[in-house]
């Protein structure tokens, strides 16, 4: 299928396919005679896991550096992407750590933010 169908199927623009291509998270497909990239069921799949990723709070560096594990994801049912089914280097589950840590100390910030700004107009705090 082409970029457009391929990128509807999946829920997303061309451009969108364009850029994870460049950024690595998607191989360089083929390519029809006169030079349209073409797309297949596996891609689509890929992209669907790769923006489910993106909406837990996930970046695309984040999936960059574990693209190797996407295609786990995509399968249906999906696989463990655990190389053992244990917790590894190799795995998301660092990746997901350091993004909890990160979400955790924003939350921390904004909550410390909230009550200093609720403390300066008297408004109770729940």
């Amino acid at each position: 299928m082409r970029i457009g169908d391929a990128a509807a199927a999946a829920g997303t623009t061309p451009r969108a396919l364009r850029f994870y291509e460049q950024r690595g998270l998607l191989p360089p497909p083929a390519r029809t005679v006169a030079g349209q990239r073409e797309y297949g069921p596996e891609t689509v799949s890929r992209v669907r896991v790769i923006r489910a990723l993106l909406a837990l709070g996930l970046t695309v560096d984040d999936l960059a550096s574990r693209v190797h594990r996407l295609d786990m994801l995509a399968e249906d049912p999906p696989r463990s992407c655990a190389s053992t089914g244990e917790f590894g280097p190799d795995t998301f589950a660092p990746v997901i750590e350091q993004r909890l840590a990160a979400l955790d100390a924003e939350i921390d910030r904004l909550t410390r933010l909230r009550e200093s700004l609720a403390r300066h107009t008297g408004v109770a705090t729940p």
